[in-house]
């Protein structure tokens, strides 16, 4: 690696490594008080027991910085881009370089989750491209796999290692690779016949109301209640119009229940082309294109296959 020169290209994405306490606020600690005493806005997305290190160092300091909990701000990585990072640096003043810390990928985070985190840390690059922003990326070297690791260098341009404070030329940088890497066929959805928890049904455009009624009430009786069954109902006809709309007219639902959650699936003919759907906020003026972003909004988790064959979207609801 090379030791990296800024840049050419005005957004900047940077890997934090570090390994300890020490490491994490020498790294986040200056970067934040660089950009304050630039002038520039900045925002702090992290885990909330990472949240409480910063701010404690930071002192008073800390009121000029906007703070999240991204255990539940960024619990579904679909919505960071457009409802943490973007939401965050559309509201800014034009004319100042903007500077947010995002921690999407920590230790705990499941087989499930991890898929779209890394996808999630590779469309940063094309979500902010042009834009002037940096967003830095800590990694926990201590408890995360060596897999992670390396995809942070695909993902990122510029790498920082654990106790250092020198920006590195990523030589695996190669954020596409990523996307397509884990643009996995997901685990097959039980069949309706596996058993009385399972509701699964083919729909058509003279359907759709139908459906999203049946998947409530199914959704009902698997637990979900209030603003998570309302949610499912939104998220239903979504996905389903979608289909029909996009993915040729018609399409599968599924909804079971899986490890506490309650998940929504649909099938169709139709191929997702741009990797940045629904993780893109529309332009004000823009009609119609808010479906998927909706559901991940809405959503604890999104996973998404996509490819000649048809495309899945499995929403995750907590019950």
């Amino acid at each position: 690696m090379t030791t990296a020169t800024h840049p050419v290209e005005p957004f900047v994405h940077p890997a934090l490594f570090y390994a300890d306490t020490h490491q994490y606020l020498a790294g986040t600690v200056s970067f934040i008080r660089a950009g304050l005493a630039a002038g520039e806005p900045v925002a702090v997305a992290v885990p909330h027991e990472n949240l409480a290190l910063i701010q404690d160092a930071l002192g008073a300091d800390g009121d000029a910085v906007r703070f999240l909990d991204m255990r539940e701000a960024g619990r579904n990585p679909g919505r960071i881009i457009p409802g943490v990072l973007r939401a965050f640096a559309d509201a800014q003043p034009p004319g100042r370089r903007i500077r947010i810390i995002g921690e999407p990928i920590w230790a705990g985070r499941s087989p499930d989750e991890y898929p779209a985190c890394a996808q999630h840390e590779a469309l940063i690059n094309a979500a902010f491209q042009g834009r002037e922003v940096t967003i830095l990326c800590p990694y926990d070297t201590s408890r995360l796999d060596e897999r992670v690791l390396a995809d942070a260098h695909a993902t990122h341009p510029v790498v920082i290692p654990a106790g250092s404070a020198e920006e590195l030329v990523s030589t695996a940088y190669d954020p596409d690779g990523v996307v397509a890497r884990y643009n996995l066929p997901l685990p097959p959805a039980p069949a309706p016949g596996d058993g009385p928890e399972v509701f699964g049904t083919a729909f058509t455009e003279d359907s759709l109301s139908a459906v999203r009624h049946l998947a409530t009430g199914h959704g009902a009786r698997l637990g979900l209640a209030g603003t998570a069954l309302e949610n499912l109902a939104l998220i239903t006809a979504e996905l389903t119009t979608n289909s029909v709309v996009h993915g040729g007219g018609t399409g599968t639902l599924t909804v079971w229940p899986q490890d506490g959650y309650v998940l929504c699936e649909v099938r169709d003919k139709g191929r997702l082309a741009d990797p940045l759907a629904g993780r893109r906020p529309p332009a004000r003026d823009q009609r119609g294109g808010r479906g998927l972003l909706l559901v991940n909004l809405l959503s604890d988790l999104v996973r998404v296959h996509t490819g000649p064959e048809g495309t899945t979207i499995r929403a995750y609801l907590g019950r």
